[in-house]
């Protein structure tokens, strides 16, 4: 497998905008074939929330395999490192109106049967090709992850979300409801195929994302303690550098340059594109995007175009993109547009943990604005929360989370333990 830069040095060569966690080179294919093969097809009966459609096996990696694996790619690794069976699922879900359809993702179980086993779930960053989700990457965060914590005697789970993978649909970028939901019965559908596999998932779940992970990683959170599933069990939270308060900390720095300005014109256009087909704030593209961007956007972000045609076709920063009108709009927003960024921002504000809350990010980061973590840190605190943050150094977006995730798996072990 080819080796992936990150979003930021992409863009840069091709003068252009974004950022994504992806996997270095490595190679899950030296036990089974790459799960980029084929695309389910489609499903003619309505499944229920959390059934499976279908379960595909994709690798099965011995102990020595994961290790060099999770050696290559650069994510932690456990002392003891287990083998590990690597599944991708479809199940069915909601969609953001509560209708029913199907998504998919990953679940990873140790080889070692166990009848008593702790869930990991990891929420993955920002992705706007649905070639590029978890379960049809081989090469993707959302399947390292979930391997490196089944290596570790957990299973391992990362959801697509709505709309990438062999969800069908637009995603829903940065929609909190969805994201939890989502996640929700991709745990409920990987109980059910541990099952068949003769291993019992015992309900607790430890929750962990990246990026627009944890944002989503917050969601699901507050989702599964305000009981989602009776057998499911919030444990613990470990989000990563996430987008938490869009309004009072990441649409600032994204609007006064204090951010990369290449990946904020992404994040920017992707969420106006995502968020206008749920909450309608423009009825045609030219009161958002200067010309010829008006033509385009609505077209690049429609899940089937590729990162690099997505980059190509974006300017270098978010003034060249947008309206002098929109961007007022933006700095003061009001009716549907105000109502699009504080529905999604509340995932920090509106419910108290009962479980600890550990939050990671990096003062260096250019992508997500440190200040997301500092005021969920705050949020969380005045809610009585025991929750603490950690700065992993002035180091870029995904180098917060190669230095977060090597912790977030050492606190998730010693309460594996408990």
């Amino acid at each position: 497998m080819r080796s992936r830069l990150s979003f930021t040095r992409r863009l840069l060569a091709l003068a252009c905008a974004a950022t994504l966690l992806t996997v270095p080179a490595a190679t899950i294919a030296m036990a089974a074939a790459s799960p980029t093969a084929a695309r389910p097809q489609a499903v003619a009966a309505v499944p229920d929330r959390g059934e499976v459609v279908s379960a595909t096996g994709v690798g099965r990696l011995s102990s020595k395999q994961v290790a060099a694996y999770l050696h290559k790619t650069g994510f932690p690794a456990p002392k003891t490192v287990g083998g590990v069976d690597l599944y991708t699922l479809v199940y069915g879900t909601v969609t953001v109106d509560g209708k029913p359809t199907t998504a998919s993702g990953v679940v990873a179980l140790p080889q070692k049967r166990r009848r008593d086993l702790q869930t990991v779930i990891y929420e993955h960053g920002t992705m706007a090709t649905r070639n590029d989700a978890p379960s049809l990457d081989g090469e993707s965060d959302g399947q390292a992850i979930p391997i490196a914590f089944a290596s570790a005697g957990f299973a391992g789970v990362a959801p697509d979300y709505l709309g990438l993978g062999s969800g069908p649909g637009f995603h829903p970028y940065m929609h909190a409801e969805s994201e939890a939901t989502a996640s929700v019965d991709l745990l409920r559908a990987a109980r059910t195929m541990a099952a068949r596999h003769g291993q019992r998932l015992n309900g607790q779940v430890l929750v962990t994302g990246f990026s627009q992970g944890g944002q989503a990683a917050m969601a699901l959170g507050r989702e599964l303690q305000r009981g989602a599933d009776g057998r499911l069990r919030l444990t613990a939270l470990a989000p990563i550098s996430g987008p938490y308060d869009v309004e009072g900390a990441e649409l600032p720095a994204a609007l006064s340059g204090d951010l990369d300005p290449l990946s904020s014109t992404f994040y920017l256009a992707y969420w106006i594109v995502s968020m206008n087909r749920l909450y309608h704030f423009y009825d045609t593209p030219d009161q958002v995007y200067r010309a010829p961007y008006d033509t385009t956007m609505e077209k690049l972000f429609d899940g089937d175009h590729a990162f690099e045609d997505i980059a190509a076709g974006l300017p270098p920063n978010p003034r060249e993109l947008l309206t002098e009108d929109f961007l007022r709009r933006l700095e003061q927003p009001t009716g549907t547009l105000l109502q699009a960024i504080r529905v999604n921002d509340t995932t920090c504000t509106d419910w108290r943990p009962r479980v600890p809350v550990r939050l990671y990010g990096a003062k260096g980061d250019g992508d997500v604005a440190f200040a997301n973590a500092e005021h969920c840190l705050r949020d969380l605190r005045a809610h009585g929360a025991d929750v603490s943050l950690t700065n992993v150094g002035d180091v870029d977006h995904n180098t917060s989370a190669f230095r977060s995730l090597p912790l977030v798996l050492r606190w998730f072990q010693q309460l594996q333990k408990h």
